[in-house]
């Protein structure tokens, strides 16, 4: 028994195809199991604790995490993006996924599939300038070494599906549910509350990027959607490595399929009729033979093949 290309590739995806929020979250799953089983060579090889976390975090961490320093950001630019995709720890890295899921689903409801990717992007960004500012100019001792996780993408999400629709019902089936603000602000509350209060540079980048997630709709209100352009990007990419798109120049898929013979599919050859002869010959003897068009010239060509009796 056979099954379509397409039904298959729907089951792959855990929802509709081409699912935003899936492929988000299966990245940073990738990110954090890489990091584990990197870690867990380090095990092998130096055996205690202390050297594991001690080489882990000098040898791994710096390549994957956004620095403190403006230098070493210079050096290593593309922790910019790596870091908003960087778990430590199964708790954390399971918490950040669970409302990911939850909010991301509720905003692919609400906007489409186009618009999670973009706006984890945007609310992670924020969250990293945020940290660079609040470690630069409101230094504390001592201060967090770097910065990774995507709790402001996370809330960037929360908050915008909150500005779309805060009256989205939450378990309707339960005696009519509750409604998504309830969501969002408990949320908020235990994402906060878990960050030490005397880092001010850990508590900025979710703030940051709840600001970013209102801007966001905001802007979107106003007639311009940021996410269009990077959509469009990742389009452009998929298509890259999608052999069943159509490339630039090349021919239609009717051309390539329906008309691969030299002749016309078809025909159309006018009926030869005394009446149209004579019409042809007037033709003649008033502008000449040259001003007969090709279809005329074909009919009087016939019609001396045939000996049409006029």
């Amino acid at each position: 028994m056979t099954y379509p290309e397409s039904s298959f590739r729907q089951r792959l995806s855990l929802g509709q195809s081409n699912n935003a929020l899936t492929r988000l979250i299966i990245v940073n799953l990738v990110v954090f199991i890489t990091l584990a089983l990197i870690r867990v060579f380090y095990y092998y090889y130096y055996r205690e604790e202390a050297l594991v976390a001690s080489h882990f975090t000098s040898e791994v961490l710096p390549w994957a995490v956004v620095p403190d320093s403006l230098g070493e950001l210079a050096r290593k630019p593309w922790t910019v993006l790596t870091a908003l995709f960087t778990h430590l720890g199964v708790w954390m890295t399971l918490a950040n996924m669970l409302w990911l899921w939850s909010f991301g689903y509720i905003m692919q409801d609400l906007t489409g599939n186009r618009k999670i990717i973009p706006l984890y992007i945007y609310g992670g960004l924020a969250g990293v300038l945020a940290y660079l500012l609040t470690v630069l100019f409101l230094p504390s001792t001592p201060h967090l070494p770097f910065y990774y996780g995507g709790g402001a993408g996370i809330a960037a999400i929360a908050i915008a599906c909150t500005v779309v629709s805060p009256g989205y019902r939450i378990f309707p089936l339960l005696n009519g549910g509750f409604p998504l603000w309830i969501l969002t602000a408990f949320y908020l509350l235990v994402s906060l509350s878990t960050l030490p209060v005397k880092s001010p540079e850990s508590l900025s980048p979710p703030l940051a990027g709840a600001l970013t997630g209102y801007l966001f709709i905001w802007l979107v209100r106003q007639g311009w959607d940021a996410s269009e352009w990077m959509s469009n990007f990742f389009d452009w990419v998929n298509d890259l490595f999608n052999p069943d798109k159509p490339r630039k120049g090349s021919p239609a898929i009717k051309d390539q399929l329906f008309y691969k013979t030299d002749s016309a599919p078809y025909k159309k050859t006018p009926h030869v009729t005394p009446q149209r002869i004579d019409d042809i010959l007037d033709k003649i003897s008033e502008k000449g033979y040259n001003s007969l068009s090709a279809e005329e010239k074909d009919l009087l060509r016939r019609a001396g093949e045939d000996d049409v009796r006029l």
